[in-house]
């Protein structure tokens, strides 16, 4: 009889133990966040790797040979156009000028004789225009002489800032070495490649709107305070990459921007009646992404979709959803095709406004 009822006592746990578990099994019966897609009118940024030139960059290279006897400017300096920046040994060009000064004297002091004779007729003409050929020929010698002799101070062809001084005090200077480079920063060319298809598509938009801006967001991902506009395309595409380089030009007051930086060129893209929907919403098969669609029994459906374009944490969709339609926003990994769920339905400008709080913290 103990026996029995013992038995009995264990099967009323067992009982009352599996009745617990179908009630918190009932109980923590997952219940998922769906939404629907927004539309409207968005403008997005395609991003686009720069290369950023001064628009006035040049090589600044000595004209003559000889010691660089002086140097007046720094590195890093700014200079103003006609600034004397650099001086090579004139003591040879110095004696070429007074050489040719003197055969210029010479010259016209021969002329001179030469012409009053010929007014009383003790020569002949020809003999006065040969000393005038004479006097000529030694003006130009003197004029070349004196231009040898200004190519020895090197002085700033426009305002800039100098680059890293290729010689030093004392240097020997042969004709056409490179002494500094010199950048006019105030107007800055911005070189970026697009690829054929949108280039395509700019050159369909640009019959509308010829001065396409764009921003500029330098290596440390701020947005540069001036806008820039698309101005030059070149003539050819790479074969091998299939790309084409476009050249933008920013203004650059502050002198931010400087010869050889880089950063992202931001071409926006206008998109009427856009379909938003979150990028966690959507799963890969193979090449293809889907969303799970909540039909009106509130059963899971995988529908196909294709994107036009990406931006953080949001696809704009091409076709494949509506507005109207309620997409599965969260737990994709947790259902199937076919199953019949418990949604809370939270409008996606809410979702939104909380994707956009989490990526700017």
């Amino acid at each position: 009889m103990k026996y029995i009822f013992t038995f009995a006592l264990l099967a009323t746990i067992f009982a009352v133990s599996a009745c617990g578990n179908k009630h918190e099994e009932k109980e923590e019966e997952p219940v998922f966040i769906v939404t629907s897609p927004i539309q409207r009118d968005t403008i997005l940024y395609k991003e686009y790797v720069g290369q950023i030139h001064s628009a006035s960059h040049i090589e600044l290279r000595s004209q003559e040979k000889g010691y660089l006897e002086k140097i007046f400017v720094d590195e890093g300096q700014f200079v103003r156009k006609g600034q004397l920046m650099f001086k090579i040994m004139p003591v040879i060009y110095q004696a070429e000028v007074e050489k040719a000064r003197a055969e210029v004297n010479y010259a016209e002091i021969e002329y001179n004789n030469t012409k009053s004779l010929a007014d009383n007729n003790v020569v002949s003409p020809n003999e006065l225009a040969l000393t005038k050929a004479k006097l000529n020929k030694a003006r130009a010698e003197l004029s070349l002489a004196q231009a040898h002799l200004g190519f020895t101070d090197i002085r700033a062809p426009f305002n800039g800032i100098m680059d890293r001084l290729q010689k030093r005090l004392g240097s020997l200077i042969d004709e056409g070495e490179l002494l500094t480079s010199l950048s006019d920063n105030s107007k800055m060319w911005v070189y970026f490649n697009v690829p054929e298809v949108e280039y395509l598509d700019y050159v369909k938009k640009a019959k509308s709107d010829r001065n396409q801006k764009v921003l500029l967001q330098m290596a440390n991902k701020q947005l540069f305070d001036q806008q820039g506009v698309v101005e030059t395309i070149e003539a050819d595409f790479n074969n091998e990459t299939g790309n084409i380089a476009f050249r933008a030009t920013f203004p650059n007051p502050k002198g931010i921007l400087r010869h050889g930086e880089t950063g992202n060129i931001l071409m926006p893209v206008a998109f009427k009646g856009a379909i938003l929907i979150p990028q966690k919403a959507t799963y890969d098969v193979l090449d293809r992404k889907y969303v799970y669609v909540v039909d009106e029994n509130n059963t899971l459906k995988a529908r196909e979709i294709t994107i036009a374009q990406e931006m953080p944490h949001v696809y704009v969709v091409a076709s494949g959803i509506g507005p109207k339609d309620k997409i599965l926003a969260e737990g994709l990994g947790k259902v199937r095709n076919n199953e019949k769920i418990k949604y809370n339905f939270v409008p996606y400008e809410k979702e939104l406004a909380e994707l956009n709080r989490l990526h700017a913290e």
